[in-house]
């Protein structure tokens, strides 16, 4: 015969709290009147911004004819692709889209480098009258590109870079360098001094600290540094103009005068082709910078 265990009392268990639903947050009168001119704003400065890439796209497509006897604002009446073939083959658009390119890289390469070397001895390394060299470097934001035009064509002649594609690197750089030291010099300052004592502590040189560390940090910055000056020097007309004297290495800018004929008269619908295949690329490397910025920025060097 077998004994019965009493059975266990059952525990009550609370049923689970239902959750709180999340208030929506009251937007008052004064706050959706300040988002709509805000938003107004924004679309007003995208339509700016936006709409004369749109008119000039849709009148490299447009006839002579139509642009000259029509409404240059309307949409074309007919369209046709002579333009960019006529961009082509008046003026010499390939070989001047190689010479920015090669002007455009070979400062960007310049400023980085130079820029970087300079912030990383100013800031990290350190020295005897570093500020003093930094407020010299600032300096430089100053100064007028004017200025140096005549010295720089004295110069260039009598060492013989007049007519050369560095007669525009040098001076491109040289003038961009200042805003690049401040911008690297911005950003070493916020790395933590425990890395370089970890890595100096573990044997690291100067050259292995900048070369690991610092270099690999510096990415984000590079980047807007690039961006930055890419614009302008791909844009760059008085530098071009004044030391370039051949046609085979005339840039962008120097290159749509040659759409301008004789007693002034120009080719419009051709230049605005011209225009249009030139500002492509730089179109293209902003986008590309651009998200490579953000991605950057996202990702983060440091976790603190």
């Amino acid at each position: 015969m077998t004994a019965t265990l009493p059975a266990r009392p059952t525990e009550h268990v609370a049923p689970p709290a239902a959750p709180t639903p999340k208030r929506k947050p009251r937007h008052t009168p004064r706050v959706r009147v300040q988002r709509t001119i805000l938003t107004v704003t924004v679309v007003a400065i995208v339509l700016v911004q936006v709409y004369p890439l749109v008119w000039l796209l849709l009148t490299s497509f447009r006839t002579a004819a139509d642009f000259a006897g029509g409404n240059p604002f309307a949409l074309p009446s007919e369209w046709t692709l002579d333009n960019y073939a006529r961009a082509f083959s008046t003026g010499n658009l390939g070989l001047n889209i190689v010479n920015s390119l090669i002007v455009t890289l070979g400062s960007s390469v310049l400023i980085v480098i130079a820029g970087m070397m300079a912030a990383y001895a100013l800031q990290v390394l350190g020295f005897r009258f570093s500020g003093l060299v930094r407020g010299l470097f600032l300096l430089g934001i100053i100064v007028p590109v004017q200025i140096a035009l005549v010295p720089l064509f004295i110069d260039y002649s009598q060492v013989g870079l007049l007519d050369t594609h560095l007669s525009m690197i040098i001076p491109l750089a040289a003038f961009a360098l200042p805003m690049a030291v401040y911008l690297f010099s911005s950003f070493y300052e916020y790395i933590p001094r425990e890395m370089y004592e970890a890595a100096s502590l573990d044997g690291a040189g100067p050259y292995r600290i900048f070369g690991q560390i610092t270099f690999p940090l510096s990415v984000n910055t590079i980047i807007t540094v690039v961006l930055v000056n890419s614009i302008f020097i791909w844009n760059d007309f008085i530098f071009a103009n004044t030391f370039v004297l051949s046609d085979g290495l005339k840039t962008i800018p120097l290159g749509l005068q040659n759409y301008i004929g004789a007693m002034g008269n120009t080719d419009w619908t051709a230049t605005f082709a011209a225009v249009c295949v030139t500002v492509t690329p730089l179109l293209l490397v902003f986008l590309v910078l651009n998200k490579a910025m953000i991605s950057g920025l996202e990702s983060g060097a440091t976790k603190g």
